[in-house]
């Protein structure tokens, strides 16, 4: 199935009509993964191409020659991203969410769900997908706090990204004070997916071998839905074939029902490439009311035993993903392919949103999420989290420009003290940066005033 799809991709062209040249015939590829010199690479007149590499179809040389020597591209611009506003009049986003589709009389959806272990790069993800910046990112963890949707419609295809918060405990969300959201958004929003992107941060060297067991336990609830790996911050690794060895523990070694293999890597352990002992079957296309739920376009969580968690517990991987994409979410690159493989993957079925839809986020919860987005990125630690936000003003000018003020609400006199900074200077900086950020979401001047109060 992986090798179809490249073929429709690159017969389509949709990446560039670029002149480009194997060394060796994708249909010969091995199936297995190199890392020496004699695999065979890409040459090509541009330093970015056709880059959907299914790791159980094309020699890791197409991949590492990548990587090693090409440049970040950028999805601003890029194919079928329109410069489509949020509107910030409350009244008019609501009523446009509430529009009748203008779908063409042969719509395809598919409704994608990006999971994965807090910080793995979920909403920078999600918003180079989109084109545009409409959800908050910080280095810091649980920055998003609950599910949002993103909207990308292009000719007679919609494709609904559902940006969901870190995977999380219900011990960790007791011990942080995280709202529920946290804990029952990720599981709503596989219930409505068509696929499941599974985002890895591979520069994290203490977590890139293994799969979260919160990420592992979702999979293993929704079987049926397919499933794709994704590789994120690639940008940010020193050696790149170390990308190889991450994808064959990642995979348990198989990758779309076939066995891979690394040269030089461990090798991989009994029994991965079928089910292992307590752990969940892979979809059973004899299963006649799985297939029914599938076009049914609903998925109930399976009730995993005991022996299943624990199996799953000692697990390092999911043997069942469909595809693997390596890529760098912050700066672009590979994120247009990824798109393109989302309107391949698209199905026959009517529209959910109108073509002017970008997002479900309020105009104010855009605000709150944007400025809660600045206090993260300046305040130290757990500040940032104890803090309220309250809207005293939301109201559109004669000159067209919108004017907001934002109330902080601070529980203690330390805190204040850091978010106004010396002088002022940082609670001025926080308000023209989440401003100019407001301005490019609604497409208009944005006068924001923010000030804060110890509520004690």
């Amino acid at each position: 199935m992986a090798l179809r799809v490249c073929h429709h991709i690159f017969r389509k062209s949709v990446c560039r009509a670029i002149n480009t040249n194997f060394t060796a015939p994708l249909e010969n590829a091995s199936p297995y993964l190199y890392t020496g010199s004699s695999a065979p690479r890409l040459q090509t007149n541009r330093q970015t191409v056709f880059h959907l590499t299914p790791a159980c179809c094309v020699s890791s040389g197409v991949i590492l020659d990548r990587l090693e020597k090409g440049k970040v591209t950028s999805t601003n611009g890029g194919v079928g991203h329109r410069l489509t506003a949020v509107r910030p009049e409350p009244s008019e986003h609501l009523s446009l969410l509430l529009r009748r589709p203008d779908q063409p009389w042969n719509p395809k959806i598919i409704r994608v769900a990006v999971v994965g272990a807090p910080n793995a790069g979920k909403s920078t993800l999600t918003n180079q997908l989109l084109g545009r910046k409409v959800f908050a990112v910080s280095k810091k963890v649980h920055t998003t706090r609950s599910r949002a949707v993103g909207v990308f419609t292009e000719d007679d295809t919609q494709i609904i990204l559902l940006d969901t918060p870190g995977l999380t405990t219900p011990e960790k969300a007791k011990r942080h004070q995280l709202e529920d959201s946290l804990l029952v958004d990720p599981s709503n929003s596989l219930q409505e997916a068509d696929l499941v992107v599974v985002l890895v941060d591979v520069s994290d060297k203490w977590t890139r071998s293994r799969l979260d067991f919160e990420v592992l336990k979702c999979l293993a609830q929704y079987p049926h839905i397919p499933a794709v790996l994704v590789l994120n911050k690639v940008d940010l690794l020193k050696s790149k074939s170390m990308l190889l060895d991450v994808t064959a523990e990642l995979t348990e070694g198989v990758v779309n029902g076939k066995s891979i293999r690394v040269k030089g890597a461990a090798p991989a352990r009994a029994g991965t490439t079928g089910r292992r002992r307590g752990s969940p079957a892979a979809p059973d296309p004899t299963d006649k009311g799985a297939l029914e739920e599938l076009v049914a376009g609903t998925h109930s969580p399976r009730k995993l035993s005991k022996e299943e968690v624990r199996t799953l517990q000692s697990q390092r991987g999911w043997a069942h993903f469909k595809d693997v994409f390596m890529l760098s979410a912050l700066d672009g690159q590979d994120v247009e392919t990824l798109m393109r493989y989302f309107m391949v993957e698209a199905k026959p079925g009517s529209w959910v949103y109108h073509s002017e839809v970008l997002t479900d986020q309020s105009p104010e919860d855009l605000c709150r999420n944007t400025i809660r987005e600045k206090l993260l990125e300046y305040l130290p630690q757990e500040v940032p989290y104890t803090m309220a936000l309250r809207i005293d003003l939301w109201r559109e000018l004669e000159s067209g420009a919108l004017a907001i003020t934002v109330k902080l609400l601070v529980q203690k006199d330390s805190h204040m003290k850091m978010v106004i900074g010396p002088g002022g200077q940082l609670i001025s900086k926080i308000a023209r940066e989440a401003g100019e950020d407001l301005t490019r979401i609604f497409l208009r001047d944005v006068q924001l005033k923010i000030t804060a109060k110890v509520t004690n």
